[in-house]
C-alpha cells in the first residue's frame, strides 16, 4: 500500500487544487515540512508548470545600465551611501550593443535594470526604448527602474515597454521600515505596482527569502499579497549579504527556503512567469536548475558589458561567469535540458494574458 501523504502534502494538494490556504495553514506548511514534503510539493509545482507552459523555460538578456541610486536600502549593494562601490553608466550606445548582441544570439526580451537613478529621466528612457523597439520590433522590453511617477510608467509604456519588474520586498510594514530607511514607504511602493498593472504592463513583484527580521507570518503576507496581486511576473531570491551594507553581518537566505517558495508561488499563481534568480545560482552550485526543478520557468542571463558586471553588487559573490553570461548560451541550454526543460528564446509573455 502507498505511504499515507502527511498533512503538509495534504495542504500542497489543496495548493495544487486552487485552494488558498489560511495564514496558520501557511505558517504550518512554511515551518513543519520534511524534505520528502518539498519533493511532493517540487512534483506538483512542475505538473502546474508543464499543463500550462509545457517543458518552455524563457530566457531573458539582463542589460544593467546604471548603478547608481538614490536610495539607501540597508541590503543593497548599490545603495546611494555605498562609498566604496565604483559607479558606471552605460552609454545610449552601450545598451543598444547589448540588445544587438542578445538578439543575435536568439534573445528576444530584454530587461533593462538599473537602480534609481535620475539621470535617466523618463525622456531619455522614452528615446532608448523606442530605439531599441525600432530595431527589435519582435522583442519584449522589460524595465526595472524603481519607484518612479506615474506619467513615467506611462510614457515608457507608451514608447514600447511590455513589462516591469518592481519587488516589493515584504508586504509587512514593520519589516519594511526594519530593511529600508525613512522616506520609503511599503504603501508607496505597492501604489506603484496598482499604477503599473493599471497602465497594462505586465507587472512583476516579489520578495527575497530569508532577509533580515523576516518571519514565517512575514513571509504568509508576502503570499496573501501576491494572490491579490496576481502579477504576471513573481521574483524570489535568497538574501545574500553585502560586505558595504549595514546588513553585512547578517544571516544569507537559504537554497532550501527559497526553493520551497518558489514551489508554493508556482501552486499559488499557476500562470506566473518565475524565475530561477542569479541569486539561486550564487548561494549554491546548480542552484537555478534547482529552481526550475521546483517550478519556475525564467533564466536571465546577462548581457552587460563584462566590465560592468562586478559593479552590479547587490550583493556579495555574484555569479558573473560561464553559464551566467550570455555568450555561454549552449551551457545555458543543455543546463536546462538536464531538468527536462526546453530553452525558449522567444518573447515569452505570460499566458494569462
Amino acid at each position: 500500500m502507498p505511504e499515507a501523504k502527511t498533512s503538509q502534502m495534504l495542504l500542497a494538494d489543496r495548493l495544487y487544487a486552487g485552494e488558498m490556504l489560511d495564514k496558520e495553514e501557511f505558517v504550518q506548511l512554511l515551518t513543519c515540512h520534511s524534505k520528502e514534503d518539498a519533493e511532493y510539493l517540487f512534483k506538483l509545482a512542475r505538473q502546474v508548470r508543464r499543463n500550462i507552459y509545457g517543458n518552455d523555460v524563457y530566457i531573458r538578456g539582463l542589460v544593467e545600465f546604471t548603478n547608481y541610486c538614490r536610495n539607501n536600502c540597508y541590503y543593497c549593494g548599490i545603495r546611494h551611501g555605498n562609498r566604496n562601490l565604483s559607479r558606471y553608466r552605460l552609454s545610449d550606445e552601450e545598451i543598444y550593443r547589448c540588445c544587438d548582441e542578445g538578439y543575435s544570439l536568439g534573445f528576444r526580451t530584454f530587461v533593462l535594470q538599473g537602480g534609481e537613478d535620475m539621470y535617466f529621466t523618463k525622456e531619455r528612457l522614452c528615446v532608448i526604448i523606442e530605439s531599441i523597439k525600432k530595431k527589435h520590433p519582435d522583442c519584449a522590453i522589460t524595465l526595472s527602474v524603481g519607484e518612479r511617477d506615474y506619467k513615467d510608467y506611462l510614457a515608457w509604456y507608451e514608447s514600447g515597454a511590455d513589462r516591469y519588474l518592481l519587488r516589493h520586498e515584504t508586504a509587512t510594514e514593520e519589516h519594511y521600515n526594519k530593511l529600508h530607511p525613512a522616506g520609503m514607504s511599503l504603501s508607496h511602493r505597492k501604489e506603484c505596482l496598482l499604477q503599473l498593472k493599471e497602465i497594462g504592463y505586465q507587472t512583476g513583484a516579489g520578495f527575497m527569502a530569508g532577509s533580515p527580521y523576516q518571519t514565517p507570518e512575514c513571509i504568509v503576507e508576502d503570499l496573501y499579497f501576491l494572490h491579490e496581486l496576481k502579477p504576471h511576473m513573481v521574483g524570489i531570491g535568497p538574501f545574500i549579504s553585502q560586505k558595504d551594507t549595514p546588513f553585512a553581518d547578517k544571516e544569507n537566505g537559504t537554497l532550501e527556503q527559497t526553493l520551497f517558495l518558489l514551489g508554493i508561488t508556482r501552486l499559488m499563481l499557476p500562470y506566473v512567469l518565475l524565475p530561477a534568480t542569479t541569486a539561486l545560482g550564487t548561494i549554491a552550485p546548480g542552484g537555478r536548475e534547482m529552481g526550475l526543478m521546483a517550478g519556475a520557468n525564467v533564466v536571465m542571463p546577462n548581457l552587460s558589458p563584462a566590465y560592468a558586471r562586478d559593479k552590479y553588487c547587490l550583493y556579495d559573490n555574484k555569479l558573473s561567469t560561464g553559464g551566467e553570461s550570455a555568450q555561454c548560451i549552449q551551457l545555458l541550454k543543455e543546463s536546462i535540458e538536464k531538468t527536462g526543460g526546453r530553452m525558449v528564446t522567444g518573447r515569452g509573455d505570460c499566458k494569462l494574458l
